[in-house]
């Protein structure tokens, strides 16, 4: 299924199809849901989207997703259209998959598996292909529900595995762990690595500023004009899917390390919460985060929003300082810029700017400046002999001015930021 449309040298017909099931936490409007699923469909090569519809549902039909009248006249259009490919913009059971593929005659993706399909084209480095193998035996593995009936035929048995035979379905979701245990250990590696490259730079140490974003808000964009570097940006889903980091001087001649990570997107496949983790890693360890915002898009709060979740769904960005990048303002009117910048005037958090053009990069340098260097604090903590690891992390970090032996361990006089301080509490 994964590498159908790769085997044409044409383009495949593909249709989009968002079903609107209403429910009480929904607070993306339909329209802008679709137009998100068609720029996701885009975003593959060699697919040309043919046509795209809002389905509403009172409820999801649990053997074949929509009702049997709407099923007969999609088939027809798809028919007519020669559609080779209908990617539905939500969970589709195995079962629904198999039943809508034998009725429309069309292979079948749902979300997860377009977005799957975008990273799998998409990942570069070593680690990303690994994390993106992995999400797609996982996402594999639940389609084993007895979705095809050649999965149910039992293999026969050799003696020693006991009972008559495995059958399809156990064989190959063994299989499948076995692979998941491989590119785990491989990737555990690979993890290792960056980790001890992250080490490295901390006992520069350079302050690290990571972007963090909906997808396509221009963080690469904004990359691009900050560093001079030339990372993949497009208006496009998903450009970029591997952490980039580049050194910048900020205003005051302090060097920082910036770092560009992936988009985040709505209803984000649980796969690839789980796979992509590590490649957040770089956020954990960041001393300011950018929050880079759309501000032209309609739902540019509803999109921050999903940021906001997703960071927190993963224990990121806690204790670590924010300030909001309202990107795109090349892409407002009038009214609306004069509005954005009355909202920006009073919040000291806000920056209003066009990575395309160039505007207000002067401004927001300035602020992340003033936020990389913050006032430090002079505090005494006391720390058992047996403390070594904190006592490691200190000197580590750089902040021990004194240390004074007693009986029962050591008073450590450190001056620190605020930000440090919230660390070491949670070592």
């Amino acid at each position: 299924m994964n590498d159908f449309y790769t085997t044409e040298t044409k383009s495949t017909r593909a249709w989009v199809l968002h079903p609107d099931i209403r429910t009480d936490t929904q607070r993306r409007l339909p329209e802008h849901a679709l137009a998100e699923a068609v720029s996701l469909a885009v975003a593959l090569p060699d697919l040309e989207v043919v046509g795209s519809d809002v389905v509403r549902l009172p409820k999801a039909h649990p053997g074949m997703l929509f009702g049997t009248g709407k099923i007969e006249e999609l088939g027809a259009i798809f028919k007519r259209e020669e559609v080779e490919l209908v990617l539905i913009d939500g969970p589709v059971s195995p079962v629904q998959q198999r039943n809508l593929e034998r009725q429309w005659k069309v292979k079948l993706l749902d979300r997860t598996g377009l977005i799957l399909e975008i990273f799998s084209d998409r990942a570069a480095t070593r680690e990303g292909v690994l994390q993106v193998e992995m999400a797609h035996l996982s996402y594999q593995r639940t389609r084993l529900v007895r979705a095809w009936t050649h999965l149910e035929r039992q293999r026969g048995g050799l003696g020693f595995v006991g009972g008559p035979g495995e059958t399809q379905i156990e064989a190959d979701r063994r299989a499948i762990d076995e692979q998941l245990t491989r590119l785990k250990r491989q990737l555990s590696k690979v993890v290792k690595t960056r980790t001890l490259h992250r080490s490295a730079r901390a006992k520069v140490p350079y302050p690290v500023v990571a972007l963090v974003g909906y997808t396509n808000a221009g963080k690469s964009t904004l990359f691009n004009r900050l560093t001079g570097a030339d990372v993949m940006a497009k208006d496009m889903l998903f450009a970029t899917l591997d952490p980039t980091m580049r050194a910048v001087q900020l205003p005051d001649g302090l060097d920082v390390i910036l770092s560009d990570t992936v988009g985040f997107i709505s209803d984000l496949p649980t796969e690839l919460v789980a796979a992509f983790r590590a490649t957040l890693e770089e956020v954990t360890a960041a001393d300011l985060i950018l929050h880079v915002r759309d501000i032209s898009h309609p739902e540019t709060e509803e999109q921050s929003e999903d940021v906001a979740d997703i960071l927190g769904s993963l224990g990121i960005g806690e204790g670590i300082p924010q300030l909001e990048v309202w990107n795109k303002i090349d892409g407002l009117d009038a009214e609306t810029l004069e509005l954005r910048q009355n909202q920006a005037q009073r919040e000291d958090t806000i920056f209003l700017t066009s990575a395309l053009t160039g505007d207000g990069m002067e401004a927001l340098l300035e602020a992340v400046s003033e936020k990389i260097t913050p006032k430090k604090t002079r505090e005494v903590v006391h720390l058992s002999f047996a403390d070594g690891r904190r006592r490691a992390w200190l000197y580590d970090q750089g902040v021990v001015v004194e240390e004074t032996p007693g009986e029962d361990g050591a008073e450590i006089s450190v001056e620190w930021t605020a930000t440090q301080s919230a660390r070491y509490a949670k070592l």
